[in-house]
């Protein structure tokens, strides 16, 4: 995957815009971050995963989830985008967009898909 796929999942869903953040491509919705690409290029960083799914997707998965020491106390998790599932990637930031996209949104995306 590249970030332009990660794009391509996440621009489909309401409120979801091109941003930066730290200086790098970012995703957000209504100014809340969803997701943004590290500064390596290769890496996204996925908000609001708590600690202990982080700890079993990196047990389950270390190719595509890491941690740096930097987001050890954040309920962030990394994920090796040239490694990454679609399915993966799609539904860590589904239910990101889900807890950070105003509510009216939400509901409109739900009755869409029936």
């Amino acid at each position: 995957m590249t970030f332009d796929d990660v794009c391509a999942i996440a621009l489909a869903w309401p409120g979801v815009e091109r941003s930066t953040s730290y200086g790098t491509p970012a995703l957000k919705v209504k100014s809340k971050l969803l997701t943004r690409l590290r500064e390596d290029g290769e890496t996204l960083v996925v908000p609001g995963v708590g600690f202990d799914e982080r700890e079993m997707l990196i047990e389950a998965e270390p190719a595509v989830f890491h941690l740096t020491p930097h987001y050890q106390n954040s309920p962030i998790v990394l994920m090796h985008l040239a490694k990454a599932d679609t399915r993966a990637v799609g539904s860590l930031l589904l239910r990101r967009w889900r807890a950070v996209a105003p509510k009216r949104l939400v509901k409109e995306f739900d009755t869409a898909k029936g």
